[in-house]
């Protein structure tokens, strides 16, 4: 098991712990750690360990009324088919925040959580092979 000085922590403030424990382990590939429903629990993919503080948990209630609101921030997931994801994640009837959107790193899309936080799953583009 990885420890977590090992991990980088993301904490997301959520309404509903448990459905977005469900949300991620079911749709994106994390895996449960902890759970302390309905106040807390984190969850795991490679060495992202992200935070879910629901309304009664100590991380909730630090944050000032005045940053309540979800920001711009998101965590990035690396995928390597995104069309198919999206496909996937539409037939699951996940809500998609943007169209997917190409640039010259690769494209990506947002889809949020059940609390309103953003992920962004991104394919980079292909770098091409050196020929000798």
């Amino acid at each position: 098991m990885t420890t977590p000085d090992q991990l980088a922590g993301v904490r997301y403030v959520v309404d509903d712990v448990q459905a977005c424990i469900d949300f991620y382990t079911t749709h994106l590939g994390f895996t449960l750690r902890t759970s302390a429903a309905p106040a807390f629990a984190d969850v795991t993919r490679g060495s992202l360990r992200l935070l879910l503080s629901g309304p009664a948990s100590s991380g909730s209630r630090a944050t000032p009324d005045d940053a309540a609101t979800p920001g711009r921030n998101r965590i990035h997931l690396i995928v390597d088919d995104l069309d198919s994801e999206v496909d996937r994640l539409r037939a699951a009837g996940l809500p998609f925040r943007s169209d997917v959107v190409a640039g010259p790193g690769g494209r990506q899309v947002l889809i949020a959580d059940p609390a309103g936080n953003l992920i962004e799953l991104f394919q980079p583009a292909h770098t091409p092979t050196a020929t000798t």
